[in-house]
């Protein structure tokens, strides 16, 4: 297997260009794992942990840029405040020593229906950011970037470079549920973001179908019940969050596996929607959110 370690973005883009059959590691929680076990065994790896720039995040147009070789333990401590949807999933990522080596950007790559870090994104609104040394940069809409089963829309020369977020104009909240409370993967889980501004609400679904996804009727949903300024203010109708997690859970798509059944799994999801919906909606009102 051939090691291939560029020391600048540049670098990598043309290595990337001339090996589109290498593996990137951004981390490589998850592709070692895979190596050590015999699942992969590719002909090169494309080693992206000495690209320093993408250990970085900057404030853009008005936007969070967070750079794909940013650790969740950074994310958690600088950035944490502007993005708190991202950051409570980045907290249940693991170990303290995975969460000093994983990152975004790594999450992003695998694709895996269980990663952490795609329910926020899809909630927030977030971009992917990418680029080839041939085609440039493109950015993809985090609800266009999962394909598949471990499967995106990057091209084999493109690689994640950030990803591109508002900071967060009203409540987050990230809820998982697990088969014990740490080391562990998703069994299912869901985020929400509350846009105020835009006077809806934004979701995202994991580890319940072959990809993360939103649940867009539950969203719609919520969009025409608050709709105008006074139900921003007042305290959530009877009924409306138990419908709203019934929306959630019908979004999904899940299987029977060795962590849960899909009926648990529609189950769960209609209870952390409703709970999470609760949760930001009396950070609303409380003021606690960003407003």
């Amino acid at each position: 297997m051939e090691f291939l370690r560029p020391l600048s973005w540049e670098e990598a883009l043309a290595l990337r260009a001339g090996r589109p059959d290498a593996v990137p590691i951004q981390g490589g929680t998850d592709v070692m794992v895979e190596i050590n076990f015999e699942v992969r065994r590719p002909g090169a790896l494309l080693d992206l942990n000495p690209v320093r720039e993408l250990a970085e995040w900057e404030m853009a147009e008005g936007r969070l840029r967070i750079g794909a070789g940013l650790p969740y333990t950074r994310l958690i401590e600088e950035v944490g405040d502007r993005v708190p949807g991202l950051a409570q999933a980045a907290r249940t990522v693991g170990s303290p020593q995975i969460r000093n080596r994983g990152t975004v950007g790594g999450n992003l790559g695998a694709a895996s229906p269980a990663g952490d870090c795609h329910p926020p994104l899809l909630a927030a609104g977030a971009q992917v950011e990418v680029e080839s040394a041939a085609g440039g940069v493109r950015m993809i809409p985090a609800e266009e970037f999962y394909l598949g089963v471990k499967r995106t829309a990057l091209r084999d020369d493109e690689l994640i470079r950030a990803v591109w977020l508002r900071p967060a104009e009203g409540p987050q909240h990230f809820s998982k549920v697990g088969t014990r409370n740490a080391m562990v993967i998703a069994v299912c889980s869901f985020a929400i973001a509350l846009h105020p501004a835009e006077r809806r609400v934004g979701t995202g679904i994991g580890s319940a179908a072959p990809t993360p996804l939103r649940a867009a009727e539950a969203e719609e949903f919520l969009a025409g019940e608050l709709a105008g300024e006074p139900a921003w203010g007042r305290s959530l109708p009877d009924g409306l969050a138990e419908r709203f997690g019934e929306l959630v859970g019908r979004a999904a798509a899940p299987i029977d596996d060795v962590r849960g059944t899909a009926a648990y799994r529609r189950h769960a999801l209609a209870v952390m929607a409703r709970r999470t919906l609760t949760w930001a909606w009396q950070d609303r009102l409380a003021g606690t959110g960003r407003s």
